[in-house]
């Protein structure tokens, strides 16, 4: 086998690879973007194109014959065509360009492509681009016409790339690389028949392509996701630290012409308890249970001293090494206070229990209040506060999961799970 073809079955096997790992990787990713399918379309057809040039330089040694060598090459010819298509395509759909431009510029493909297919096969009669000589493929000087769509193609793509605003720098070079790289090794491979260049070109220009665009695209937009993320926690977590602030000092005020002295005492107490928790108040990430625990005392202890015998809380704490979301657990405790137990003359009793399965950690708020119909759980957001958005941060923040269940005139309890 001559040192040519051992060249060309070996980028050919190396591409063919490459293509086959980024294209499963295309494959298996889920909400895949519009421009992900078209690379993937565009990523599948150069791995078969390089499978099938793979064939022919495998087969050629045996079967010369110049109706098998006009065929093959003809094939070749429009299968480099139709990749500079879906090339051209991939990239209408990553750039952000008008929708008029992107039909003008469809409309110019698919019509240079219909055209310089009609001259490939032309060819086939006429010899103006290459013709088989006793089972050798011999060169016109008119060949480099045949690559004329190539050219075309590769040019708008850099035209289009470089000169769009909304491209980063990293993104106009990798395109500008894709564009430059097979025309340069184009016109090498003139110098060198024989040698798949253009096809070696093609694969260092797709890495470049995919890790240089598509890669740190995914990268760019899952930074996006969680800036957006942490600016949603954000938005819930300001609409519960006020909640708690102005109910903990209402229950002082409350004191204050009953017990002064006492209320005083509280008062003092909660300023200290906030200078030490402040931080874990605005934290949006996960805070120790055991953070969670001392909100809850501290908010019982408040409406102890105002309610004395009414409010009766039991604790059951099985487990509390784990992490919760500030403030996603001390709200139960308040929803089964102030609007189960407290809705009863005679008060009632919250236990407050937390324990731990082989999955997970999960934490039980029940009372014996005069519970609610669960088909109006979602339609005040005053009521039981914040329902929707402990939920969504339990959601959003730890995959954790809460469910209600309440009966008129016998409770409700609230189980928190946090899975590990």
């Amino acid at each position: 086998m001559a040192g040519n073809e051992i060249f060309n079955l070996t980028v050919c096997t190396i591409g063919i690879a490459i293509l086959l790992i980024h294209i499963v990787n295309l494959l298996i990713k889920r909400n895949k973007r519009k421009d992900e399918k078209r690379l993937l379309l565009f990523l599948s057809f150069t791995a078969f194109h390089f499978a099938t040039y793979l064939t022919f330089v495998l087969i050629k040694t045996a079967f010369t014959s110049n109706a098998l060598i006009i065929s093959f090459y003809t094939i070749f010819y429009i299968f480099n065509n139709v990749e500079a298509l879906l090339l051209s395509i991939y990239m209408l759909s990553y750039v952000e360009i008008c929708e008029k431009n992107k039909k003008l510029l469809s409309i110019i493909y698919y019509s240079l492509f219909a055209a310089f297919v009609v001259l490939d096969i032309v060819n086939i009669f006429t010899h103006i681009f290459f013709v088989a000589i006793d089972g050798e493929y011999v060169r016109s000087k008119t060949m480099v016409i045949a690559q004329g769509y190539q050219f075309i193609m590769l040019a708008i793509v850099l035209i289009v790339t470089v000169f769009n605003k909304k491209l980063i720098l990293r993104e106009k070079m990798a395109f500008g690389c894709y564009c430059l790289l097979p025309l340069v090794a184009i016109v090498v491979q003139i110098l060198l028949p024989g040698y798949a260049i253009a096809y070696a070109s093609i694969i260092i220009a797709i890495e470049i392509l995919f890790f240089f665009v598509n890669v740190s695209k995914n990268i760019q937009l899952a930074e996006e996701q969680q800036k957006n993320k942490e600016a949603q926690i954000r938005i819930m977590m300001s609409q519960i630290q006020p909640h708690f602030v102005y109910n903990s000092l209402s229950a002082i005020s409350t004191l204050i012409p009953l017990d002064p002295e006492k209320a005083q005492k509280e008062l003092d107490g909660f300023t200290e308890y906030l200078r030490h928790n402040l931080s874990s108040l605005t934290e949006i990430k996960l805070i120790p249970f055991e953070d969670e625990l001392k909100h809850i005392e501290t908010y019982v202890s408040l409406e102890k001293m105002r309610f004395n015998e009414r409010v009766n809380v039991i604790y059951d704490i099985q487990a509390k090494d784990f992490n919760v979301p500030s403030l996603s657990v001390q709200p139960l405790v308040e929803n089964a206070i102030k609007h189960g137990i407290l809705k009863k003359v005679e008060g009632g009793t919250v236990v407050f229990k937390t324990y731990e399965t082989s999955n997970a950690y999960v934490v039980e708020i029940s009372d014996d209040g005069v519970g609610f119909s669960e088909t109006n759980l979602f339609l005040d957001e005053n009521k039981h506060f914040g329902i929707n958005n402990i939920k969504n941060r339990l959601k959003t923040m730890c995959h954790g999961d809460l469910q209600i269940t309440s009966s008129t005139n016998k409770g409700t309890k609230a189980v928190v799970t946090f899975y590990k």
